[in-house]
Order: structure tokens, then sequence, then C-alpha cells
């Protein structure tokens, strides 16, 4: 007998040899199913991916300019190219910032640009963290990319605050002087904290240089990192969705990542990037010039932080100067509440509220992958915009002074009318949203059962009248097809099901 024939193995081309050469080493064929995962098609949706490419414009203009500026604060004599300050004695850090703007061939471009993409940065960040809030994405399971994103959120104002504060400018230091403050406000260790940051009593010389690394390196690293840990808990997540046809909590319909959505997100980071530098051709922000250089006798008439912080000036400005002596120290209460405290707090109820929604109403049992509608939620968005009514206050108060000289009214008394619109406003806006959102949820109930009146206007026999209607054709993201039984108040659910596995 002979042996049988052994079947020769197929042939394989050049690229199939290269493309197993290349799986062998990486996770060629396992990432291929990432190429085909579906994000929705929504505008809100694209808040995360503008505070992306924000984010990126904002690292390439920072490298370029860390090439250009010495974080020094000793003693110089100007003596560049913009005359109305030639000769006058400033710190190196505003002097490389002039040589910037004024001798560096781009560089007030550059720097421009890095101004403004720090601005859209973290309004986007804001923004989406809103999105998230009001449509309920924060549950679970994306309760850690909740934390995460708030974490983002605390060190972009941390970084857009180093940054600023870096050209040592008049405007600058008057907000430097501010957070020397805040810190001499903590009790027992104030004082210490203080010494240690400035190197020294006040102004100090170690300020800037101690600021430098920490804008360039620390947290950028901190926000990069954590940007990607972000990413990839949206990629394994999935992303949410509206309600709608086809829309269920185990499945995710939309534009697939190769190739459409990698062509409309490439498009739009170019976008993005057009229009920061075009923002920073034709809009000026920041002209340190203008300011001079910081010294610590002199401050500037209606100075105002970036729109960021200004929540924190307007704090500062409202509470009244309550102090109080205990065992030696000194507890500035009109510092240490409005700047330490109130932050704190904020933050604190932020980082919590995922948890303790799902818990008050039942649902941290069971996987939420479908976004609520506003409306539907009433108590969750009276609370968001009562938190957005508190901040916006905040954020008028921070410049009372030039809204006083504005209108030519009195600092004290605009002072004393939106200390009381800080505790009134908020409250207001609560219910008046909660009750806008039952009102919108009747009205819609009322559409559906009814129909959509058609102009036409019908006699019956008896002499009375009717409109006629037809049915609800067009509907709006998460909008319902079927008329709605109730609406979600965030009252707690009287009975709980078992825990249910995550869908993917």
């Amino acid at each position: 007998m002979t042996a049988p024939e052994t079947p020769e193995p197929p042939r394989t081309t050049r690229g199939e040899r290269l493309a197993d050469a290349v799986d062998a080493r990486l996770p060629v064929v396992e990432g291929g199913s990432l190429l085909r995962k579906a994000f929705p098609e929504h505008w809100s949706f694209l808040l995360g991916e503008l505070a992306l490419y924000s984010l990126l414009v904002l690292v390439l203009t920072g490298v370029w300019l860390t090439f250009f500026f010495e974080p020094e604060m000793r003693e110089v004599v100007y003596a560049g190219s913009y005359v109305p300050l030639q000769g006058v004695r400033m710190s190196g850090a505003f002097d490389s910032t002039l040589r910037i703007s004024f001798d560096v061939r781009g560089g007030l471009l550059m720097r421009q640009t890095h101004h403004w993409a720090a601005l859209v940065f973290v309004a986007a960040i804001g923004l989406h963290m809103l999105r998230i809030f009001f449509t309920g994405a924060f549950r679970r399971p994306r309760e850690l990319n909740w934390v995460i994103g708030l974490t983002l959120f605390v060190l972009t104002l941390a970084e857009g605050f180093a940054g600023y504060s870096l050209p040592d400018d008049l405007l600058s230091g008057t907000g430097l002087r501010i957070a020397q403050g805040i810190m001499a406000s903590l009790p027992v260790v104030g004082t210490y904290v203080s010494f240690f940051a400035f190197g020294g009593e006040y102004p100090g010389h170690d300020i800037i240089t101690r600021l430098y690394p920490v804008h360039i390196l620390l947290l950028p690293g901190a926000l990069i990192g954590l940007v990607t840990v972000h990413l990839i808990l949206v990629f394994h997540l999935k992303h949410t969705q509206w309600r709608g046809p086809g829309h269920t909590n185990a499945n995710v319909l939309g534009k697939p990542l190769f190739p459409q959505f990698t062509a409309s997100s490439v498009g739009l980071s170019l976008v993005v990037s057009a229009v920061l530098v075009l923002l920073a051709g034709i809009a000026q922000v920041n002209p340190v010039w203008n300011y001079g250089p910081y010294r610590p006798d002199l401050v500037s008439t209606g100075s105002q932080p970036d729109w960021y912080v200004g929540f924190l000036e307007g704090a500062l400005r409202l509470v009244p100067p309550w102090e109080t002596n205990l065992a030696g120290h000194t507890f500035m209460w009109n510092v240490l509440l409005p700047a330490v405290v109130l932050p704190a707090l904020l933050f604190l109820v932020l980082y919590a509220y995922p948890f303790v929604e799902q818990r008050l109403t039942g649902e941290w049992h069971q996987e939420r992958h479908l976004c609520d509608r506003p409306r539907e939620r009433p108590v969750r968005t009276g609370l968001g915009v009562a938190g957005t009514v508190f901040y916006g206050v905040l954020l008028l108060a921070g410049g009372n002074d030039v809204v006083a000289q504005t209108f030519r009214i009195s600092v004290n008394a605009l002072t004393w009318i939106l200390r009381v619109t800080l505790l009134v406003a908020p409250v207001a806006a609560f219910f008046v949203t909660r009750w806008v959102c039952l009102a919108l949820v009747e009205a819609e109930r009322h559409r559906l059962a009814e129909g959509v009146p058609t102009g036409e206007i019908r006699q019956d026999v008896t002499g009375g009248y009717d409109t006629g209607h037809r049915p609800v054709d067009t509907f709006r993201p998460g909008a319902p097809r079927r008329s709605i039984t109730g609406v979600r108040t965030g009252t707690p659910a009287r009975r709980r099901r078992a825990p249910a596995r995550r869908s993917r």
C-alpha cells in the first residue's frame, strides 16, 4: 500500500504573508473589529470631539511656545521692539512674552491661537458635561467615565489658571495675588503653603518657575492620560444614543468608525483648527503689552480673569467681610468660604450625583444606554438649570464693578442685589424648569393622542364645529412614537429587580 499524498498548503500572496507577520506581533485582526464600531449621529455628540481637537491644538501650539518662553523672575530692562515699554524694568517672563509677541515670526499668532484654544477647550468640556448630565448618560455602567470627565474639567481649570499666570503681566499678577490670599486663608497651614508656592514672602521669586513645569508637564500629562482612559472606556462601554426605531439597550445604530466617522471627525478637526487660527488672526485676546509688567503696588481697574474662573471672583466679591479669631489664628471666612469651601462642596456634589440619583430612583441595578430627554426628567433638569443659574449669578458678580460703572449704579447696591439673587434665583429656576418640563410632556402627550391640526374645520349635523387632525409623522431625536403614559420625576422606585448582566 502507498501512503496517502499530503495536500500542498495553499499558496499565499506577499501581502497575506505580511499581514500574518504583523498580526503575530500586533492585534491587527482583533483591532479590525473596532473599525466597524458605530457612532450615533447627533450634533450634541460632537462636543466631546470639539474638546479633543482643541486639546490637540493646545498641545501643538504649547510645544512651539516652550522654545521661546523663559520662565524667569529676575529683573531685566526691556529693550525690544515695542517702543512704549522700552527702558521699563520687568521680569524675564514678561520680557520673553513681549519678545514672542513682537520679535518672533508668527509668535503673536501662536500665542493667541494657544489662548483661544484654551478658552474653547474649557467651554467644550463644560458643555459636554452638561450634555451628559441632562441626558442621564452618567448612569450605569458609565459612572467612572463621569468621574474621569469631571476630573478632567477640574484639571483644565487649574491648567488654564497656571498658563494665564505665566506672562507675569499686571492682570495675571492680580490673579496670583488673589490666589495667594486664598492660600493664606487656609487655617493653620495657609502661611506655610503660601511661602512654599511663592518662595518666600509675597510676591517671592519662585512662583513663575514653579508654575512652568506644572503647566507644561504635570497637568498636560495628567490630562492626556485621563483623556486616553476616557476614550478607551467609550469604546469599551459603547456610545449612548437617543431613543428611536431600532434603538435598544443592546445595540448602537450610527456611522461606522471607518470610513464614515473617521472622515467626518477628521473634517471636524480641520475646521476646529482653522477657526482657532482665524480667531487668533482677527480677534485680539490677552494683550499683555497694554497691561504692563506686574508690580505688587499696582492693580488695574476692571481686572477680570478668564471666564472659567470668574465664578470664584464673583463669590469672593459677594461674601461679607467675616473674620473669627480663635486660639491665635484668624479665620477669614470671606475668603475661605467662597474660594475653598464652596468649590469643594460644588465638585463633591457633582462627583456624588450619579450614585445618589441611581440609588434614589432604583436604577442602579440596570444598565442604561439610551439617553433621556431633559423634559422627561424634570427634577434632574431643574437641578441642572438651578446650578447653571447659580454659576451665572456668580459670574456676573465677578464683574460687578464694570457693570456698576457701565449702568451708572452703586456698587454696594448691586452687590446686595446679587446676594439676594444668588439665594432666590436658583430656587425659582428649579421650580420654573420643573413646571416647564411637565407642561412640555403634557403637550406632547396631547399631540400624540389628538394628532397634528390640518387647518380644516368641519361642521357636524348638530351645528358644532371640529378641526381636522392627522397622525404625527415627524419626530425629534429621542421623542416617543406613541402616547406617553407617565413622566419620571426622580421619585424612589417601589420595587427592585435583580441585577442584569451587561449586554454588548
